[in-house]
């Protein structure tokens, strides 16, 4: 698991170039940038404590989970994980 501790006073922000690797849109796509951007909107507002990501690959072999909150935002978060995890194994069936 991947965990990043910030300390609120001393927060600083990297700019970088990311390279895109040619991929053409379909509509998984689309809805998964349209989640990351209403994300990141929320979080420029400042409406946003903690967040959690749970990302599959394209392939579906390699699962990686990603968080960054506040001390006591973890159970939370974690129980959050566990329901839609749920929700989404009694979509498949």
């Amino acid at each position: 698991m991947n965990r990043t501790e910030r300390s609120s006073t001393s927060a600083s922000v990297v700019a970088f170039t990311p390279r895109v690797a040619p991929v053409e849109a379909n509509e998984e796509i689309a809805s998964v940038i349209e989640v990351l951007q209403d994300q990141l909107a929320l979080a420029r507002e400042g409406k946003l404590r903690s967040v959690a990501v749970v990302s599959v690959s394209s392939d579906g072999e390699a699962v990686g989970t990603q968080w960054s909150c506040q001390r006591g935002d973890v159970t939370s978060l974690i129980g959050k994980l566990a329901v839609l995890t749920h929700d989404l194994m009694a979509g498949r069936q």
